[in-house]
């Protein structure tokens, strides 16, 4: 099996204690691990598989608790760098009472950014191996060329690129410079992940169907558009495959959506995929993979925080026994 590389970033979601309430009245907060490329790590390590994070921490407490938390879960975290140039990045979320959440960031900049090309090492990857990441360290910075070194090195050995834009807008300096990056880097996946709330948004197209064919380009083989508790439907050049959610009792959103896609990329491993066979391999495995994903990604939901509340395998298979 190969291995998962998730590259962006590793931070602190500060969770609040009360739901219901806009930030500015939430009194009490219980820290997370998060970060979106970390959060689809950890379910792949959770789930049986290898994955490493790259990315860059500050010299300070909260990088030492997230080294730990990943470690926990079986992370690898050799390739984690630390600096004392920059903090490392925390986001405060406020919950409504349906488990949806609201963000403020803490990052000008956080120590991810600071992240080299100089320091990615092409002999890090092999053949068979999946590079994941997301659009939050896309802005302009050290990382973003980061990215797409990571992104070359990856492809030239064979391996297969995984992206799930997960837009954060209040990162960004404008909505457009946000929508820019992510048309920038679509083309670089073979394997794109998009939700219900992005794809307007991005594609600036209002039809479903007509938005996400827009999304085959360059070299994306394969669209997963994910429609939270109604499930996700797969896509390929001359294909779809629906399938449903799981209903749950949802105490908080945060990274649901990594919980699938780093189910799919995990079930993706475990099958041996790599670009030349992705179709194929969906085609004759779509129920299974997209049933794990969307059982993850619902079981996630129903505990606190991303890391903090991945499943089990046994739990996610407990879960589709349950719903035949």
């Amino acid at each position: 099996m190969g291995k998962l590389f998730s590259i962006g970033e590793v931070l602190i979601d500060f969770i609040p204690l009360q739901k219901g309430r806009a930030l500015k009245d939430v009194t009490s907060f219980e820290r997370a691990p998060g970060g979106a490329p970390a959060n689809v790590a950890a379910a792949v390590s959770k789930y049986g598989g290898q994955s490493s994070m790259i990315t860059k921490l500050g010299s300070d407490a909260f990088g030492d608790f997230l080294i730990g938390r990943l470690e926990e879960v079986g992370v690898e975290t050799d390739k984690v760098s630390r600096t004392s140039e920059a903090n490392t990045g925390l986001a405060f979320v406020s919950l409504k009472d349906n488990g949806e959440r609201d963000f403020s960031f803490y990052r000008k900049p956080s120590a991810d950014l600071l992240l080299t090309e100089e320091e990615i090492d092409p002999s890090w990857f092999a053949a068979g191996d999946i590079l994941h990441f997301g659009s939050v360290d896309l802005v302009e910075s050290p990382m973003k060329l980061a990215h797409k070194k990571a992104i070359k090195a990856v492809k030239e050995l064979g391996g297969l690129i995984s992206f799930d834009p997960n837009v954060r807008l209040p990162l960004w300096d404008s909505p457009e410079a946000c929508r820019q990056a992510i048309l920038e880097f679509i083309p670089e996946a073979h394997l794109l992940k998009i939700s219900d709330e992005e794809l307007e948004f991005i594609t600036g197209i209002k039809d479903v169907e007509a938005a996400i064919q827009s999304l085959f380009v360059g070299d994306v083989e394969a669209v997963i558009y994910t429609k939270g508790s109604a499930g996700a439907a797969l896509y390929s050049h001359d294909n779809v495959y629906h399938s449903s959610g799981f209903r749950v009792n949802a105490q908080d959103t945060t990274g649901a959506g990594d919980a699938f896609i780093g189910a799919f990329l995990f079930k993706l491993l475990s099958m041996e995929t790599r670009p030349e066979n992705l179709i194929s391999i969906l085609t004759e495995n779509h129920s299974e993979i997209l049933t794990f994903a969307n059982a993850s990604g619902a079981l996630t939901t129903t505990g606190k925080g991303a890391i903090s509340a991945l499943p089990s395998s046994g739990e996610i298979e407990e879960l589709i026994s349950a719903n035949p």
